[in-house]
């Protein structure tokens, strides 16, 4: 597993895969490790990341050239705007890339992967502030705003940050199954990893908060009163506006339609309820508005891109993970 760093790397992005592979040998047998892990880099000197910790590599990018590599890791950072214009790093990850079994990024890796070319065609994640600039750089690639990573083989690409961890976890569970993984996971004490499908954002961060106090109004009471009639004419009444005139204030002052907002907050509430209560999926299904456990499903696969049954699952609190 080779680890490409660079000066102005992102430290986590290393960090957070770096510690479940390691997890990962420590876990079995000494006499049988999973993953042999290797940080590289342009010269043998350290390399400062973006918040001053400084990395030793094991061996210089040219040194891991000669060797077989089963795994490449392009990490992100800031310091990826100037790496994926120097052809000694676009150079030497598509060379790293054709005799690997899998070539991944974490964050904004994704954009020196794209200057490769190797991305052309294909879905790619990366994290949220950086879509807008992969698509416009390199309008090829098929750039993905809300999964957290994204699996089109041999090529995986991850969001932010912590996303590392989760595409380093389902890289494992890929390699030696879902009871590794879990077995990490508790280790690490987290949760198995987040499928790829899950959401950058809560509907709070992804829309804007409007000026007006009105709006603000209708807003609370939307995530107050869940199961009442949200439909666009009972909220214009609440907010004295016109049906037609709510509709396009609202629009411009959060970034939503009032459908997509109102469908968006029942869906963040169910999620709260699967993780942390036991409650049947009709009691929740009428709690959050949907009506039915059919309409809720629907709604989820569309949203979420897992079903509620899957999402508890994978995300209720206070559930074992492991053995």
């Amino acid at each position: 597993m080779v680890f490409l760093v660079f000066p102005g790397f992102q430290m986590l992005d290393l960090t957070c895969p770096l510690e479940v592979f390691a997890q990962a040998d420590s876990l079995f047998r000494l006499d049988r490790r999973r993953y042999e892990t290797e940080v590289v880099a342009v010269t043998a000197e350290a390399v400062v990341a973006t918040d001053g910790l400084a990395v030793v590599p094991h061996r210089t990018m040219a040194e891991a050239a000669e060797l077989p590599v089963d795994t490449l890791v392009v990490v992100g950072g800031k310091g990826v705007r100037e790496v994926m214009r120097d052809a000694v790093y676009v150079d030497w990850v598509r060379g790293m890339a054709a005799g690997a079994r899998r070539v991944t990024s974490v964050c904004s890796g994704a954009l020196l992967l794209a200057a490769t070319g190797l991305l052309d065609g294909r879905r790619v994640a990366t994290h949220w502030s950086a879509c807008e600039e992969l698509a416009r750089g390199f309008p090829k690639v098929q750039v993905e705003t809300d999964p957290i990573f994204i699996r089109s083989d041999p090529y995986w690409t991850s969001a932010g940050v912590t996303a590392g961890l989760d595409l380093a976890m389902a890289l494992v569970e890929d390699d030696f199954g879902a009871e590794a993984a879990r077995r990490i996971a508790k280790q690490l004490v987290v949760f198995v990893q987040r499928s790829g499908g899950q959401s950058q954002f809560s509907t709070q961060l992804a829309a804007q908060r409007p000026g007006r106090d009105s709006l603000r109004e209708v807003q609370g009471w939307i995530a107050d009163h869940l199961d009442d009639d949200l439909s666009l004419p009972a909220l214009a009444r609440r907010a004295a506006l016109s049906e037609r005139h709510f509709s396009r204030v609202f629009r411009a002052e959060t970034g939503m339609t009032v459908a997509a907002y109102v469908e968006a907050v029942r869906v963040e509430a169910a999620r709260r309820l699967l993780e942390s209560t036991g409650e049947g999926l009709e009691r929740i299904a009428r709690s959050c508005g949907f009506g039915t456990v059919e309409t809720m499903h629907r709604t989820f696969n569309r949203a979420v891109r897992v079903t509620p049954g899957e999402y508890r699952r994978h995300f209720r609190r206070g559930v074992v993970v492991g053995r």
